[in-house]
């Protein structure tokens, strides 16, 4: 909750969230844990996180860029990930926006 503290809408509750993971998160491996409608990624797949996505696509949930197929920058769902190889603040940093999300926050 120190993350919205200050926020007064949608808009700031979202911006205070992409900056808090933006600011911690450093590339990481991560794992699926969870299938999504709109994601690619399968329970049990890893994936090389590149970083955050822009600004402009996580208007609804945080998501962040993948390399996929050789590609670079997809973007899925922070929520569907575990770390498995990565910081101490990027690990938390993920761990505190699974759980917002798994508790039902919303922007």
């Amino acid at each position: 909750m120190e993350v919205v503290v200050d926020a007064y809408g949608r808009d700031e509750r979202c911006m205070g969230w992409y900056c808090y993971l933006d600011a911690q998160l450093t590339p990481f491996t991560a794992r699926c844990t969870v299938e999504q409608e709109h994601s690619p990624l399968a329970v049990g797949d890893e994936v090389e996180v590149l970083g955050m996505a822009s600004d402009k696509v996580c208007s609804d949930e945080m998501r962040v860029k993948i390399r996929w197929e050789k590609r670079r920058g997809l973007a899925v769902p922070l929520a569907q990930l575990k770390v498995i190889k990565g910081d101490d603040a990027t690990r938390q940093a993920v761990e505190d926006w699974v759980h917002w999300v798994r508790r039902g926050y919303s922007f």
